[in-house]
C-alpha cells in the first residue's frame, strides 16, 4: 500500500463527521418516505389488499445492490459521505411503518423524478470512472451531495401506511411535507399491529321459526359446497371462534361423506329418504331429516374432461398455504385424470398468460412442468384470466364430457370487472356454452368467500376452501367423481307441511339458497348440481300442532282450518318435490315424496348413525352462529351425540370433527 494511501485514512479517521443541519434532517425524511412509496411501483409481488409501498424491500435494496455492484464504496471517502444519508433512509423507512394516518398528507412529487434519475445516472457515472480508476475525491463528494439531495420517484399508486388501511381501497397520493424545524419522530407501537384481515363472507340471518298456517310452503336449492367446514376448521385451528357470518350449517352438515341409500340404476340419478326424529335440543320438537344421495359412476362410465387450471399467481400468492399448496393440490388432480383427458393451464396477475395450451392428461410430465414454473407477483387481473379460461374451454369442447374451469384463488379480482354482480353475469353468459366453473379457495387475510360463493353457484359448480394438502386431497382426489362429473342440474328441494299435523317449522341453513315458491317450477331459474356420488342432507326442526314449544300466536282473524273436514294427506307430516334436469336438458323432472307415520323414529338413538351424526353437525353449526335454539344445548351434548354416532370412520374426518368441537368449547367463553 503507498504512502499517501496511508496518509489518506490517517485524515478520514480523524475527521469530524459534520453535523447534518434542520434542512438537510428534513429532506432526508422526506426523500425516505417517498422511497417507501416506490416501493409500491418497484415490488409487483405486494400483497393484494395493501396498500402502497407495504414492503420495506425493493427502492432500498435496488440501490445498495448498485452501490456493492459497482464497488462504490471501495472508495473510503465516497463511503463515509455516502454511509450516512443512506443510513437515514433506511431508518426513516422503517419507522414510517408506524406513521399516524395524521401525518399524511397529499402533495405533488412529479417534479422530483427528474432529480432523482440525474442521481442515478451519477452514481452509474462514478462507478464508471471509479473501475477506470479516475474518480476523484471531488466527483465522490459531488456524487454524495446529489444523492442526499435528490428525492426518490413519485409512487403510481401510493397509499397509506398499514395503520391506516380500512376495509376500502386508497386511491388518493400523498407524500409528507416536513417543516423546516427538525421533525418529530413518532416511537413506534411497543408491538407490531396484526394485519388487517380483509376476508370478504356474505352476512345473512338465520332461518325464523315461520308459521304452516302463514307459510306452509319451504323452498331451497341444494347446495354442496364445503368451503365453510374447511374455513370453521382452519379458524378454530388457529384458536380463534368463527366469524359467525362464516359458518354456513349446511356446508358443515354436507362436508362429511354418509352412507345414504342410493339409486340402483342411472336412470334416476338420486334417491331421497326421510327420517323424523326427536329433537336433541328440545324434547317438545322434532327434527325432518332429508337425505339425498347421487348415483355412483363406475369408472369405465367416467366421461372423459376437458380441464382449464385458472389460478391467481398474484404478489398475494406466495404465501406456503396459496401457490405452493395450490400446485401440489392440482398435481394430485392431474395424477387422477384418464390418459384422454384435457388440461390446460391460464394464470392471472397484472396480466393474463397462458401457461399450457391444452394438453392430453398423458403428458403428465408437461403438465407438472408447467405447473412447477408458476410464481407469483403483480395484482388480480381476474376478468380477463376468467375469459381467457373460457376460450381455451370451449377451443377444445368435449361433446357429452366434462368442461370445466377451476378456479383456484386466495382474494378479489382487482383488475377489470371486479364488482360481484358483473362477475356472476359474466359466468352466467359462458355457463350457457356447457362449460361449468368450480372455484378454490386459498389461504387467509384477503380470501373473497363472497364472491367465490357468487361465481360458484352462478357457474353450475361447487366452492372448496382447502387450508392442507389433506383437504386437497379429499376435495380433488379421494372426492374427484363428485367434483367434476354432475349427474343432475338445477337441483331444487320443496316441502309443504301439513297444517294438521305441524304448527311450525324452521329450517336449519340454506339461507343463502332460498328461492321463492314460484322458483320451484321454473326451469329458468339457476339451482345447484349434484355430482357422482354426491349425498346431500336438510334437516327442518319440527313443531306438532299440540306442542308446547310453539313460539308464534294463532291469528286472531286468520284462517281457521276445519278439523272435521278430510283433506287429502291428513295423516301425512309434509309432502317432499324434487325438481333436477338430467345432464344436457333443459325441461326438469319431478320426484315427489310424501311423509308419514313410516318414516317416524320413536327415539333419538333409534335413527340411523349417519342421521344423528349430521344433527350433531347441525348442532356445532348453530351454537357456532349463536342461534337462539341451541343456547342451552352444551359443547358436551354435542360431542356427546358425535363420539356415539362415529361409526365407520375412514379418513378420519369424524375424529377431527370432534377434535373441533373440544377446540370451540375451550375458546367459547360464553358457554
Amino acid at each position: 500500500m503507498a504512502k499517501n494511501e496511508f496518509d489518506e485514512l490517517d485524515l478520514l479517521r480523524g475527521a469530524k463527521v459534520p453535523t447534518p443541519g434542520d434542512d438537510a434532517k428534513a429532506r432526508g425524511l422526506d426523500a425516505a418516505l417517498r422511497a417507501y412509496d416506490e416501493v409500491g411501483k418497484e415490488n409487483s409481488a405486494s400483497p393484494q389488499g395493501s396498500g402502497a409501498g407495504a414492503r420495506l424491500t425493493a427502492g432500498t435494496i435496488r440501490f445498495w445492490r448498485e452501490i456493492m455492484r459497482k464497488k462504490l464504496i471501495a472508495n473510503p471517502a465516497l463511503a463515509g459521505l455516502v454511509a450516512l444519508p443512506v443510513a437515514g433512509i433506511v431508518t426513516w423507512q422503517l419507522l414510517d411503518e408506524y406513521r399516524p394516518a395524521a401525518l399524511q398528507e397529499p402533495a405533488a412529487v412529479e417534479n422530483d423524478a427528474p432529480q432523482h434519475q440525474a442521481a442515478e445516472t451519477r452514481v452509474s457515472q462514478l462507478a464508471e470512472e471509479e473501475a477506470a480508476g479516475q474518480a476523484s475525491d471531488q466527483s465522490t463528494q459531488d456524487m454524495a451531495a446529489e444523492i442526499a439531495a435528490a428525492p426518490p420517484p413519485p409512487s403510481e399508486s401510493a397509499g397509506p401506511s398499514r395503520m391506516a388501511l380500512t376495509r376500502q381501497k386508497v386511491a388518493e397520493p400523498r407524500a409528507l411535507t416536513m417543516p423546516s424545524a427538525a421533525p418529530q419522530v413518532i416511537a413506534p407501537e411497543p408491538y407490531p399491529v396484526p394485519a388487517e384481515n380483509r376476508d370478504r363472507v356474505e352476512a345473512f340471518y338465520s332461518n325464523p321459526v315461520r308459521a304452516v298456517q302463514e307459510s306452509p310452503v319451504s323452498t331451497f336449492s341444494i347446495d354442496v359446497d364445503t368451503a365453510s367446514y374447511a374455513f370453521v376448521r382452519r379458524s378454530l385451528k388457529e384458536g380463534v371462534l368463527p366469524d359467525p357470518e362464516s359458518v354456513r350449517v349446511e356446508e358443515m352438515i354436507n362436508y362429511f361423506p354418509y352412507d345414504w341409500a342410493g339409486p340402483e340404476s342411472a336412470e334416476l340419478p338420486f334417491n331421497s329418504s326421510v327420517t323424523v326424529m326427536p329433537t336433541p335440543w328440545n324434547e317438545n320438537t322434532q327434527l325432518m331429516h332429508v337425505a339425498i344421495k347421487g348415483y355412483e359412476i363406475e369408472h369405465a362410465q367416467k366421461p372423459r374432461s376437458n380441464l382449464v387450471f385458472l389460478i391467481d399467481t398474484s404478489g398475494s400468492m406466495e404465501e406456503p398455504d396459496k401457490l405452493p399448496l395450490l400446485k401440489n393440490s392440482f398435481r394430485m388432480l392431474v395424477d387422477r385424470l384418464g390418459p384422454d383427458d384435457t388440461v390446460s393451464i391460464v394464470t392471472y396477475a397484472g396480466s393474463t398468460g397462458t401457461v399450457l395450451e391444452p394438453t392430453k392428461a398423458s403428458d403428465k410430465a408437461a403438465i407438472r412442468s408447467a405447473l412447477d414454473r408458476l410464481e407469483a407477483g403483480g395484482s388480480t387481473a381476474g376478468e380477463a384470466g376468467i375469459r381467457e379460461a373460457y376460450r381455451l374451454a370451449e377451443s377444445s369442447f368435449v361433446e357429452g364430457g366434462v368442461n370445466r374451469v377451476m378456479l383456484a384463488t386466495d382474494g378479489d379480482f382487482n383488475v377489470g370487472q371486479v364488482s360481484d354482480d358483473e362477475l356472476t353475469t359474466l359466468i352466467e353468459d359462458k355457463r350457457e356454452s356447457g362449460v361449468f366453473l368450480s372455484v378454490l379457495g386459498f389461504g387467509r387475510g384477503n380470501l373473497n368467500d363472497q364472491m367465490m360463493q357468487a361465481i360458484a353457484q352462478n357457474g353450475n359448480g361447487a366452492a372448496a376452501y382447502i387450508d392442507t394438502l389433506a383437504e386437497a386431497e379429499k376435495v380433488l382426489v379421494e372426492e374427484a367423481s363428485s367434483t367434476l362429473f354432475p349427474i343432475a342440474g338445477d337441483v331444487k328441494i320443496q316441502v309443504e307441511f301439513n297444517p294438521q299435523r305441524i304448527a311450525e317449522y324452521r329450517l336449519i341453513g340454506y339461507e343463502t339458497r332460498a328461492l321463492n315458491r314460484e322458483d320451484f317450477n321454473n326451469d329458468r331459474v339457476d339451482a345447484g348440481e349434484i355430482g357422482s356420488g354426491h349425498s346431500v342432507t336438510a334437516i327442518y326442526e319440527i313443531t306438532p300442532v299440540d306442542s308446547p314449544a310453539r313460539v308464534i300466536d294463532d291469528l286472531r282473524y286468520g284462517q281457521q282450518s276445519d278439523s272435521a273436514a278430510p283433506k287429502a294427506g291428513d295423516g301425512e307430516y309434509a309432502f317432499v318435490r324434487i325438481r333436477y334436469k338430467a345432464p344436457g336438458e333443459d325441461t326438469s323432472k319431478l320426484i315427489e315424496k310424501p311423509v308419514n307415520e313410516a318414516d317416524v323414529v320413536s327415539s333419538f338413538d333409534a335413527a340411523s348413525n349417519d342421521a344423528r351424526f349430521s344433527v350433531a353437525v347441525a348442532a356445532f353449526g348453530q351454537k357456532l352462529r349463536d342461534t337462539d335454539a341451541v343456547a342451552d344445548f352444551g359443547y358436551d351434548r354435542v360431542q356427546e351425540i358425535a363420539s356415539a354416532a362415529r361409526g365407520a370412520d375412514p379418513f378420519g374426518y369424524r375424529a377431527e370433527f370432534l377434535s373441533l368441537v373440544r377446540l370451540a368449547s375451550a375458546l367459547d367463553r360464553s358457554r
